[in-house]
């Protein structure tokens, strides 16, 4: 089943793909929620709810330990200036919830790594209220972000190991 995650996902959990998010590294408990919100339609993936619903609980399990001891490939940032101001931005505001190494929880996200694209995505979509992924959580953090805060945040955020 790795092979087959591995396509969208990479081998090992990073992504080469912008827009697909990095599985490695993740919280084990939160990406076994995450796959339990694409099964019940909470979290809408056409082809991520097939393949979710086609998973036994076993291979949903062992998925989820193999991605969370997975190590993040780290990517520096291309753009430093831009990156500290996403770290000040970070810190005044995200880390309460994410860590202050990004890293999240068994019910947050890990973000230190992620894909800067899908990180983009996601903070436009909680900041306008968009998807259905909009949450009581991170639509008041996000409601006053700029586009330039938002990419400044993306810029720190995607190069933290």
């Amino acid at each position: 089943m790795a092979a087959v995650c591995a396509n969208c996902h990479g081998e090992g959990g990073t992504s080469t793909k912008p827009s697909i998010p990095n599985l490695a590294g993740q919280n084990p408990a939160y990406l076994l929620e995450q796959m339990r919100q694409f099964a019940d339609g909470r979290r809408r993936n056409e082809f991520m709810e097939g393949m979710i619903r086609a998973m036994d609980s076993d291979e949903k399990i062992g998925m989820v330990l193999f991605y969370a001891a997975q190590q993040v490939a780290h990517q520096p940032t291309a753009n430093p200036a831009l990156a500290a101001k996403g770290q000040e931005y970070f810190e005044k505001t995200c880390f309460r919830c994410h860590g202050t190494s990004g890293r999240g929880n068994a019910q947050i996200a890990r973000i230190a790594g992620q894909q800067p694209d899908y990180l983009r995505l996601t903070l436009h979509r909680y900041r306008d209220g968009t998807g259905v992924r909009a949450n009581s959580i991170m639509t008041p953090n996000t409601k006053l972000m700029s586009d330039a805060d938002i990419e400044a945040v993306v810029a720190y955020v995607s190069s933290m190991p």
